[in-house]
């Protein structure tokens, strides 16, 4: 049983682009890259369809703060820090300052 050919984003973002030029028939993109002419239909449909989130406001959302994870975080900044100013203390009779 063989499997099914995973293609890369910017392999059909780049046939998409050409299937909307129009300058070659589904059919002859399909020979070209050698891929079915369902597929072209379904890239370019794709491509005309999230075309517009592209240009949509908001884009960049904030990311979700985990606040359970941040008392952790400066929980463990505290006790590295106190473990650095220990360390500290005991090296200087060591060092000569």
């Amino acid at each position: 049983m063989s499997q099914r050919k995973q293609h890369h984003p910017e392999f059909k973002a780049k046939v998409a682009l050409e299937a909307l030029k129009g300058k070659e028939t589904v059919s002859e993109l399909a020979s070209r890259f050698g891929v079915h002419p369902t597929m072209i239909h379904q890239w370019r449909r794709a491509l005309l369809e999230g075309a517009s989130g592209v240009f949509e406001r908001g884009g960049w959302k904030a990311p979700e703060i985990d606040e359970e994870q941040v008392k952790d975080l400066h929980a463990k900044i505290g006790e590295l820090a106190v473990a650095n100013d220990f360390l500290a203390r005991k090296l200087k009779p060591w060092s000569g300052q």
